[in-house]
């Protein structure tokens, strides 16, 4: 299956944009390179600054050029677009409501080698919690694409969350983008898999091995996590009586959170979490990672019938 990593369909989709429309401008912290903002930086040079090492200065400066009418992307990888530069996203981005995109790379914990300083496993928790502030997290390149074009016509303050490793790719060209509305990859009746990110994929493979066995598993993208289908949520929850939630962050604050907090409130069932337990990331390969981690199809099947068992 073709692979692409988010990041890349970023800097493509981003580039392409950026050509039409010259009121696009493209901020990042000396990493142009690894957040591939460097396609824009090629296609419209007049409007891409490096920053450099320097991320505050850089959330302020966008909210300066979004206040003069510019729709804004910053880029850094996750840890430092959203971490170092907190307070600065929440007091002057989100609070006057600017035209601020941030488009974090190198989320999660597949970062890598570098890692638990560079793993991001709580910038979904850190940006969903903000008011005015959108949050998505795309299962592919395809999607990403569809994302940014979206962020890049509508107003306002957006989270994209994306990955350094290739994904696979899900969709064809004919797929929509709608923000608030979650996209079902394969029905099912005995439980529902939710899931965002590279963990689309994994559900996916998890929903198979369940069929195998038996037992019939829809797989949700949740890409949307702010805001978030609660339709479709509810609706599942209904039809299944039991719920799994996959992410490439901590199960504090992000998918699972976002899903259980709406369950609660409108329809109770057995939710199980597929994520980083409370802990740091650490050096390692990828799939090395994925797999210590509990971030795999082999553990979204055994959450899978630990959720069916208690309903």
């Amino acid at each position: 299956m073709e692979k692409i990593a988010t990041r890349e369909a970023y800097g493509n989709a981003l580039a392409a944009i950026g050509k039409e429309n010259e009121k696009i401008v493209v901020l990042d912290a000396d990493l142009s390179k690894s957040t591939k903002t460097s396609v824009f930086a090629k296609a419209c040079p007049e409007r891409f600054f490096d920053m450099g090492i320097a991320e505050s200065n850089m959330a302020g400066t966008a909210a300066g050029l979004a206040i003069g009418g510019n729709t804004v992307f910053m880029s850094s990888f996750a840890m430092f677009a959203v971490g170092r530069c907190y307070e600065i996203i929440r007091n002057s981005i989100c609070y006057p409501k600017l035209n601020v995109k941030i488009a974090a790379t190198h989320a999660g914990i597949t970062v890598g080698e570098d890692g638990g300083s560079h793993q991001s496993i709580e910038d979904i928790a850190l940006t969903r919690v903000l008011p005015n502030m959108e949050v998505f997290v795309p299962a592919d390149g395809v999607e990403t694409a569809k994302m940014v074009q979206y962020m890049a016509a509508n107003e306002g303050p957006m989270y994209l969350r994306l990955g350094r490793s290739g994904q696979p790719v899900l969709f064809d060209e004919s797929y929509e983008f709608i923000p608030g509305k979650f996209t079902v990859m394969r029905d099912g009746g005995d439980v529902a898999l939710f899931a965002c990110g590279l963990m689309v994929g994994e559900a996916l493979k998890a929903a198979e091995t369940l069929h195998e066995e038996g037992i019939s598993a829809a797989v949700v993208n949740a890409s949307s996590l702010k805001p978030l289908d609660e339709a479709t949520t509810v609706a599942y929850a209904q039809k299944c009586g039991a719920i799994v939630t996959a992410e490439e962050h901590s199960v504090i604050g992000g998918l699972g959170a976002a899903i259980a907090q709406c369950l609660v409130r409108q329809r109770p069932c057995p939710v199980e979490f597929v994520g980083v337990e409370d802990r740091f990331g650490q050096s390692g390969r990828p799939d090395e990672l994925l797999a210590a981690y509990g971030l795999t199809a082999a553990h979204i099947v055994e959450k899978a019938k630990a959720a069916m068992a208690r309903k």
